[in-house]
């Protein structure tokens, strides 16, 4: 557990940011994870006004990282402008990811090592890389000794055209071999969380993504991006289902577990591709440069669990945690964010909170903007979008506290309380 106010230091969430956050495969297709980090961060420098020499570090998040950019923060910076003399890196921790960024952005402020951090994510799933099996890229490896044809030759020797076909990504655990939408098969079962109620919360999600678009709501959050080869400008989200249905939804097979599964297409988070950043400062450092926050972060936690029992379930651990750390029930939260992996997921933290924790969420004060099951979720981008969706939405309610949390894969999770300055 620990706390974003410390030695007489808070950290401040000034404002954020995101990418239009895009279905795989679509119009940010031909980018990669630099492109859509880099107009993260242009966007974020942008709309503050904040002098990129000012900042004292660039943190990123990234699941899935192209192998031309390892430390994708760097280069993404560099794009957008901020000065070689800025240190960045890039931290991984699956879906919370840009999460990690911000706590460490924040613990650095508290440390006193910097004053001004900018902290987000970014992610491609259109650009993952493609793997060869192993034997195949022991041959590649040893392939830079060869001297003549033979050698080649030599090299392909004991493979099988079998051998040569690519090796497909899938979003399964390293330690368990399971799926996630395994695993939320498994969790809804756990907690008795029907196929009907998935369909109704997904359906509900994107009724609430849509309000808030028609409402304009959402678009104090997503700066515009332009994408080749025609640079149109790309202004929303193109995840979300105006036209969805329960009819729909419930036409749908199941995905993983067949035929008596109750996860599919429709109650789960698609592939998505988007980045996301917010700009944090100290209390006294925004106060002398006049700019006005949006939020303080307070509490925040980590937590763990088993990967093959609960691997979605840390949002249940990491909430109550919080609260009690800062003093708080459930009646005190004004707005809830919880990532959105899957409706089952979701529906089962809720019933975990309401059997074994602290208590009912109620359910007109969360995700009433949508999320990850409408908006998407880039695995590196999501955290920060969850942290910017919160202040705006605690100013747009007159709201004093908001209460965020995710899972990530491995049996993460994460949960951080903010109140709004």
């Amino acid at each position: 557990m620990a706390t974003s106010t410390s030695n007489g230091r808070a950290v401040v969430l000034v404002d954020g940011c995101r990418t239009p956050f895009l279905r795989a495969g679509t119009d940010y297709a031909k980018l990669m994870s630099y492109d859509l980090g880099r107009m993260a961060l242009k966007g974020l420098l942008t709309r503050t006004g904040i002098d990129p020499a000012t900042i004292d570090r660039v943190i990123m998040g990234s699941v899935v990282q192209n192998v031309k950019t390892p430390n994708v923060a760097r280069e993404a910076a560099l794009g957008a402008g901020i000065p070689n003399s800025v240190p960045c890196f890039t931290v991984s921790m699956a879906c919370i990811s840009s999460n990690q960024a911000i706590t460490s952005g924040a613990e650095l402020i508290l440390g006193g090592q910097a004053d001004i951090v900018v902290a987000g994510g970014t992610e491609s799933l259109s650009d993952v890389p493609i793997l060869f099996q192993k034997k195949v890229r022991e041959k590649l490896f040893a392939a830079r000794k060869a001297k003549n044809p033979q050698d080649y030759l030599n090299l392909i020797k004991g493979l099988s055209p079998a051998d040569l076909m690519p090796e497909a990504p899938a979003i399964a655990e390293y330690s368990t071999g399971e799926t996630m939408g395994e695993s939320a098969d498994k969790l809804a079962a756990m907690f008795d969380v029907s196929r009907e109620a998935q369909d109704e919360y997904a359906l509900r999600s994107h009724q609430q993504a849509v309000h808030a678009r028609n409402e304009g709501w959402m678009g104090q959050e997503i700066v515009p991006t332009m994408t080749p080869p025609d640079f149109e400008p790309v202004t929303v989200d193109n995840g979300v289902r105006d036209d969805t249905s329960m009819e729909k939804l419930r036409s749908l097979s199941p995905a993983f577990h067949k035929p008596y599964g109750t996860v599919t297409a429709g109650n789960a988070s698609f592939l998505t591709d988007g980045a996301s950043a917010t700009l944090l400062m100290s209390a006294e450092k925004a106060e002398e440069l006049g700019f006005t926050p949006k939020a303080t972060l307070r509490h925040y936690t980590y937590v763990a669990q088993d990967p093959d029992k609960e691997l979605l379930l840390g949002p249940a651990y990491a909430m109550p945690q919080v609260l009690d750390a800062a003093d708080l029930t459930l009646d005190d939260i004004d707005v809830f964010e919880l990532h959105e992996a899957f409706a089952g997921q979701v529906l089962a933290v809720l019933e975990a909170m309401k059997r074994n924790g602290p208590g009912e969420i109620p359910m007109e004060k969360l995700n009433t903007w949508g999320g990850s099951l409408s908006l998407g979720h880039p695995f590196g981008a999501t955290g920060a979008r969850l942290v910017t969706q919160t202040a705006d939405r605690l100013q747009h309610e007159d709201g004093r506290y908001g209460l965020l949390a995710a899972c990530a894969a491995g049996g993460l999770g994460h949960a951080m309380l903010i109140e709004r300055a």
